[in-house]
């Protein structure tokens, strides 16, 4: 089932929330939510009504192989476009594939932080 704008932005939001170690605010503009692990960035939610996207940090082939797969992911805005990508709603976008890319971009920046900055995180 599809979900619209508004939801993917909360499911992310929460997502993102539960995870140990996550601290958020808006250090670039007041139009991006920022969620961060060890002070790195793993999530962005635009807070743009008319373009309600989330931006999430994924591992090169597996970035590109969703952007071939769901025409509502697209290149990371705001960020590397190698390994970033954005989320819009659409038809394909489900609340497990929101969850579990959040998880993972979060995941994959904890994992690149030393142990000793970590305190908390995954």
């Amino acid at each position: 089932m599809a979900i619209t704008g508004n939801r993917l932005q909360r499911l992310a939001r929460s997502t993102a929330g539960g995870l140990p170690g996550v601290s958020h605010g808006r250090p670039f503009t007041d139009k991006l939510d920022v969620y961060k692990v060890a002070g790195k960035v793993f999530l962005i939610v635009t807070d743009d009504p008319h373009e309600q996207i989330i931006t999430v940090k994924a591992e090169p082939e597996h970035a590109r192989s969703l952007r071939r797969r769901h025409e509502s992911i697209m290149a990371g805005r705001y960020l590397n476009k190698k390994h970033w990508i954005s989320l819009a709603a659409g038809q394909e976008i489900t609340p497990t594939l929101v969850k579990d890319l959040v998880a993972h971009s979060y995941d994959l920046v904890a994992a690149s932080v030393p142990a000793r900055r970590r305190s908390g995180a995954g």
